[in-house]
């Protein structure tokens, strides 16, 4: 399903719906980026549904680029599922998990 929110800007271009708080402020942005964005499609997994629905784009940028909200993540999650989605969208990027990380996580969930 394709979204009509492409975000754009002289450093940074996408879909607000899946970006860091420090890139919709027009931040620095490195690797940890990736990972908050990694978080919500890992939340769009579990959940099946479309992130900050209802809202558009601009909404989106106010409310989790300078609001500091986050997706709701139901009760029924798996909670170790729900941990790592909560890890990828720490509020400072230096707190979020490295790739690698996230990889030891998730292998040692499919042991499970």
């Amino acid at each position: 399903m394709k979204h009509h929110t492409f975000l754009s800007s002289k450093s940074t271009a996408g879909t607000p719906e899946w970006m860091a708080p420090e890139v919709l402020r027009n931040e620095p942005a490195n690797e940890k980026c990736d990972v908050y964005s990694f978080g919500v499609i890992l939340w769009e997994l579990v959940t099946l549904r479309i992130p900050w629905k209802g809202l558009n784009p601009m909404q989106v940028v106010g409310a989790v680029g300078f609001q500091n909200r986050r997706l709701e993540i139901p009760e029924d999650v798996d909670p170790t599922v729900a941990q790592i989605i909560r890890e990828c969208w720490q509020t400072e990027p230096h707190l979020r998990p490295s790739f690698a990380q996230l990889m030891s996580q998730l292998r040692r969930l499919q042991r499970l």
